[in-house]
């Protein structure tokens, strides 16, 4: 995939150029993972800044594709610094819902991560799916209060099939794991 290729090398040309210390922590060419996980499920436009944000969500919870940080320290501020840089992706579009989104999915998933809460998967994938539509409020609130994945899951199902959402969540759970 094209995309998908031009993504990985702009994430890592990027993070090289804003910090000496994001360029040492790149994986060597031949180490990188350019899988893309959620952003298959969503609009291409979301693409760049929604695997953005999920690396940095994986260097603070699971296994990044392109990073490998010396020490937690550094994996945390990267993390954060990914974070950053993928809402300002979408942030550029002028999309203030989906900016939104991201933020509370950044928020629900350190929250999940805190509780020992199952759910992040579903969350990913219904974000990617329904990014700045307006529609997600309900849903992340049965996660969030009752710790019920099933109406984010349905909603990503229902937008991307079956196919795309098993694909990504199966990703998903390699990184993670």
């Amino acid at each position: 995939m094209a995309v998908a290729v031009g993504l990985w090398d702009v994430m890592a040309r990027e993070a090289e150029q804003e910090s000496a210390l994001w360029g040492a922590s790149l994986r060597g060419e031949d180490e990188r993972e350019r899988e893309p996980v959620f952003s298959p499920l969503g609009v291409e436009r979301f693409s760049l800044g929604l695997e953005t944000i999920y690396e940095g969500y994986l260097l603070h919870y699971g296994r990044p594709r392109l990073f490998a940080p010396a020490d937690d320290d550094t994996a945390l501020l990267l993390g954060d610094y990914l974070y950053a840089h993928g809402l300002v992706r979408i942030a550029e579009l002028g999309d203030v819902t989906a900016v939104g989104d991201l933020a509370e999915l950044i928020s629900l998933c350190a929250q999940l991560q805190a509780d020992g809460t199952a759910g992040d998967g579903a969350l990913w994938a219904a974000t990617a799916t329904q990014l700045g539509e307006g529609i997600l409020d309900d849903p992340r609130a049965a996660l969030r209060d009752r710790g019920d994945a099933g109406p984010l899951e349905a909603l990503a199902r229902g937008e991307a099939g079956d196919g795309g959402v098993n694909a990504a969540l199966a990703a998903h759970a390699r990184r993670r794991a």
